[in-house]
């Protein structure tokens, strides 16, 4: 499947045209094409589709697009969900922008003849204007970025065969008139683009039109800017006047022995920055690729270049550098007799006045001082002059325009394997590795290992290189491996480079050798932080009274990065730094500031997480997450009443974002602190406890801690510091080691915990089969929740409204409370959550005969499931699936799909159980339909004898339908229409539209007569519970 956005939006399979819906349908497919591969957020492809004007449920409006959109596929697999938003998983070669921009990519880095092959071919795959029949918000400004690459591939296109020999590539050159005249027609401001086309008419002995598209272009500069031609116009007039060739454009750019690679975005930006202004300075750490970017941007400037390597030079000499690279000799400054010598500031400005130059000046950190003065002057001298600097830091002078050059994109931890190469990092890798070992290629073998690498080097690109060298002589798992000591590793580069460019203890130490004491005070103990930090962190924990100040020069020199709130250090940088923490003797002091402070930051948090600001609260700890594990680790044995705060502050975090790090660190704790927690910690004892099991600790500790946390907790005889460890000891450890006796005097005063309860007795009710108490507990909740602003408790109050609706029939408002409560969890991030309520959306799909929806929310479920690491919910999607596939009649992925959960995961969780429950219940139908009958009745009363240790769980009534199919089978009636009404009675309701229920009862019709079937039925509906259940083992 072939798919296009330069032109109208086109889908094609196997060369046929395939329709995918309406303008909406379209606009969507576009916005996903235009990141193939990669995840759209969806509030962007919500403004995107539908601007500042957005529909109510704009969600659920996106949903509906998205659904449609699979439809028109015809491959639902193609476009994937998560509840950050929605990917099109297509190799980005199938999309012809993206193929488009490769070629270009390709181009630039090859040679001229090459280059004219390959852009040939990329202008080729435009079949109109860009997104030509896409009118929504986001399209009007991706089209005229699109248009302005094609613009650009068409003038390097120009280039290209303008360098060839003049005698040759005759068609080549019509067609180039063709597409620039095309160019200008449409741009006739572009100035490259009009002395590109005169060129090629002169070339093409057309010298006459080459001069009047001369005079038109200074018409429109007139008229519309006010403006002369520039300079470059006026050669190029000048030259064809005098029946000359254009001259050719002199530079001194250093040339380059290896590829290009993944720096095109940073490098279009730049060219426009030296459109717009006249200084600019890119910036970045060592290594960051800074050089390699400069060169390539003045070789496509078009005009003289001058690059001078301020490398080698001291600041008194910066002068005579600029003049020896300009090509003059020192020797010329000598005077005359009884004459004063010209100064270098004033030979260069005779030397620039009135030439449209760029001067690239590289690395200029070490005399950063003597070059802001020099450039200063001469842009003020040499108004057609333009310098493009490199640094470590900024030169600080008006009208520098700066561009920090951030790292190379790396993959996502647990990438897949054929997204690596989308990645300019892995790209960069596998070119570098492939010059060193030919055919090396990314492969399951050698995936993990190629993404550990470029995630640990942090997408730098210098230090990249230097681990791709190292395949010489050792597989690529054993560079990963070695990374921990990645200065010893990477100590072989390149010997034609730059001394401080060999080694990557070379480049940082060059970084580090310039900074002040106390910059490299601060510098060693800001690695105590992990995943970046603030400012107010910054000032807290590292001891020194102009943090604050030291921190901003660290960013200013690129030892740090900043985005404006946060700083953050490469991995290199911070494990060169570290070295130097420890050697000053400093890492425990640090360490336990730096727990101390986050801590702190966590108890702040943790009343706020639920609130109306709890998503400012959650952002605010997930930036900083990182950190608080590291607090939480390095505190666990020399501190163990820390961690234990730690762990009961955290938990609720943790579980809204689905997070089960703290998990390990939980049973590490445990172990240390055994069963007797310090006094006055108990609740922190019993959230550490929940932590531990529900991140899968199992055996005879789990169980050992459980009972030790459950005795605590009933100790407890005031309200709680943790309103949270309510829900997840109940959640846990299940309802035979639940109080709620307890829990009610534990409830206080709080409004939050208050709709807790009620939510909890809405549950219990629903459970219990009192379907009225359920929805007027659960519907208070709602009140309560809202109340506070928490939407955590909204969705999952909505959750049992929503299966009370489904199970009288009425979808669509089912469907629209799970909407809701899906839009609330997503925003949180509340994987479990999520996962949870696309299994319940999944059931409402079944009852109304949509498997292939339910499909797609039991896979969706399942992959939020894997992300959050809990076993339970994963086992609970495929246990889902499995339904989905028995009701289909695919008995072998059906029983594949219960085997998985019945077996594949294991948790001391009770939730498992009811997991394991309903995936037996799914066998015995297999079974079944098989005419196994004993197997069948086995695994139904397997079910079943669970149940007395969980008695709230609904697969009890499953299983008494699922028993009352057998009984039909083997032609009993009655028996069939009691077992019925038992599953009325302990559910409280017969659910409507359900498959399983329908197809029994169509078989009891056949065998009893009405007045039989209803007597019969009613008998067992009326029952209590207890009695009811009763007929399931025969009683």
């Amino acid at each position: 499947m072939r798919f296009g956005i330069l032109g109208p939006v086109e889908v094609t399979a196997d060369g046929a045209v395939v329709p995918v819906g309406g303008p909406l349908v379209r606009a969507l497919l576009a916005m996903l094409l235009l990141d193939a591969g990669r995840l759209v957020p969806a509030e962007r492809l919500i403004d995107g589709l539908y601007g500042e004007e957005p529909p109510s449920g704009a969600a659920n409006a996106l949903q509906s697009q998205v659904s449609r959109l699979r439809r028109g596929l015809g491959d639902p697999g193609l476009v994937e969900g998560t509840p950050a938003g929605y990917r099109i998983t297509v190799e980005q070669e199938d999309v012809d922008v993206h193929r488009f921009q490769r070629l270009v990519a390709d181009a630039r880095a090859a040679g001229r003849h090459e280059a004219a092959g390959l852009l040939r071919e990329a202008l080729g795959l435009w079949r109109g204007p860009a997104l030509a029949d896409v009118s929504a918000p986001f399209a009007a400004g991706q089209a005229a970025r699109l248009e302005e690459e094609r613009a650009s591939a068409v003038e390097e296109y120009g280039e290209a065969v303008l360098a060839e020999d003049p005698g040759a590539a005759v068609a080549a050159l019509r067609d180039l008139v063709e597409a620039l005249r095309d160019l200008v027609d449409a741009q006739p401001l572009r100035e490259r683009a009009r002395a590109l086309l005169m060129r090629a008419l002169h070339r093409g002995g057309r010298q006459a039109e080459a001069l009047a598209v001369f005079e038109d272009g200074r018409t429109v500069l007139a008229e519309e800017l006010g403006a002369d031609p520039s300079r470059e116009l006026a050669d190029v007039h000048l030259a064809i006047l005098r029946g000359e060739a254009p001259a050719a454009v002199r530079a001194n750019l250093p040339a380059q022995l290896t590829s290009f690679i993944g720096r095109e975005e940073e490098l279009r930006r730049v060219g426009r920055m030296l459109a717009d202004g006249r200084l600019v300075t890119l910036l970045g750490p060592g290594g960051a690729g800074k050089t390699r970017l400069a060169i390539e941007a003045a070789g496509r400037d078009g005009g003289e270049v001058c690059f001078v390597d301020l490398a080698p030079v001291v600041p008194a000499e910066v002068g005579k550098a600029l003049l020896g690279a300009l090509g003059l000799r020192e020797a010329g400054m000598l005077p005359m007799p009884g004459e004063q010598p010209p100064d270098a500031v004033e030979r260069l400005v005779t030397a620039l006045e009135g030439r449209r130059v760029l001067l690239v000046l590289d690395n200029c950190e070490h005399v950063v001082a003597a070059v802001a003065e020099l450039t200063h002057r001469l842009l003020s001298a040499c108004p057609e002059l333009r310098v493009l600097a490199t640094s470590r830091e900024a030169l600080a002078i008006t009208g520098e325009a700066l561009r920090p050059l951030p790292p190379l994109e790396v993959p996502p931890a647990g990438a897949a394997l054929g997204e690596l190469p989308r990645y300019p990092a892995v790209r960069l890798f596998l070119d570098r590795a492939e010059a060193v070992r030919p055919g090396f290629a990314v492969d399951e073998g050698n995936a993990e290992a190629v993404l550990r690498i470029c995630r640990a080097l942090d997408g730098l690109p210098l230090a990249i290189e230097l681990a791709a060298a190292r395949l010489r002589s050792l597989p690529v798992a054993e560079v990963a491996t070695r990374l921990d000591d990645r200065f010893r590793l990477l100590s072989r580069g390149n010997r034609t480079a730059p001394p401080r460019h060999q080694t990557l203890r070379a480049v940082v130490e060059w970084s580090w050798d310039l900074l002040d004491e106390a910059e490299q005070t601060l510098a060693r103990r800001l690695t105590v932080f992990a995943g970046g930090l603030t400012l107010e962190a910054a000032m807290a924990v590292c001891g020194l009274d102009d943090a604050d100040e030291l921190l901003v020069e660290l960013a200013d020199k690129s030892l740090v990065q900043s985005d404006g709130s946060r700083y953050r250090m490469l991995d290199t940088v911070r494990a060169f730094c570290a070295e130097r923490l420890a050697g000053a003797g400093e890492v425990e002091r640090f360490e336990r500031a730096h727990a101390q402070y986050f801590a702190g930051l966590a108890e702040r948090a943790e009343p706020h997480l639920r609130g109306t600001d709890q998503l400012e609260w959650l952002e605010l700890l997930a930036a900083d997450h990182g950190n608080l594990h590291a607090a939480l680790r390095r505190s666990v044995r020399p501190d163990p009443a820390l961690a234990l705060r730690m762990i009961a502050l955290l938990s609720w975090y943790w579980w809204l974002r689905g997070r089960v790090e703290g998990a390990q660190l939980a049973s590490e704790l445990l172990d240390v602190v055994g069963t007797g927690p310090p006094e006055g910690l108990h609740e922190e004892y019993v959230l550490c406890v929940t932590n531990a099991v529900s991140g899968g600790a199992t055996g005879e500790r789990a169980v050992a801690w459980l009972d030790r946390a459950a005795e605590l907790l009933r100790r407890i005889d005031r309200p709680v510091r943790h309103p949270a460890v309510i829900v997840l000891w109940a959640l846990t450890a299940g309802p035979e080691r639940t109080d709620l006796e307890v829990f009610q005097r534990q409830v206080g005063d709080d409004p939050w915990t208050r709709a807790l309860v009620r939510m909890s007795d809405g549950f219990l009710a629903q459970y219990g089969g009192d379907l009225a108490e359920a929805e007027k507990a659960c519907e208070e909740a709602v009140r309560g929740f809202r109340a506070c602003g928490d939407r955590w408790g909204t969705a999952n109050s909505l959750d049992p409204l929503a299966q009370l609706a489904d199970w009288r029939g009425d979808r669509e408002r089912a469907r629209a409370l799970l909407d809701e409560a899906l839009e609330l969890v997503e925003r949180l991030g509340a994987l479990e959550d999520t996962a949870d309520l696309l299994y319940q959306r999944a059931l409402v799909h079944i009852h109304a005969g949509d498997l292939d929806a339910a499909r797609a929310d039991y896979e969706r479920g399942i992959e939020l499931a894997r992300r959050a690491g809990t076993p339970d919910k994963i086992a609970g999607g495929c246990q889902g699936l499995g339904t989905v596939a028995r009701l289909r009649g695919d008995a072998a992925q059906a029983r594949g799909m219960y085997e998985v959960a019945l077996t594949g995961y294991g948790s001391e969780r009770f939730i498992a159980a009811a997991v394991r429950g309903a995936a037996l219940v799914g066998l015995g139908w297999l079974a079944a339909d098989e005419g196994d009958a004993g197997r069948a009745r086995a695994l139904l009363r397997e079910a079943v004898d669970m149940s007395f240790d969980h008695p709230i769980f609904g697969y009890q009534a499953d299983a008494a339908t699922a028993l009352a199919g057998l009984a039909a089978r083997e032609g009993d009636g009655e028996r069939a229409a009691l077992l019925l009404g038992a599953s009325r009675a302990l559910r409280g309701v017969t659910v409507s539209g359900d498959p399983d229920t329908e197809r029994v009862t169509a078989h009891v019709r056949a065998l009893l007569d009405e007045d039989a079937r209803e007597a019969a039925f009613a008998r067992a509906a009326d029952l209590p519970r207890d009695r009811a259940f009763a007929l399931l083992t025969g009683g």
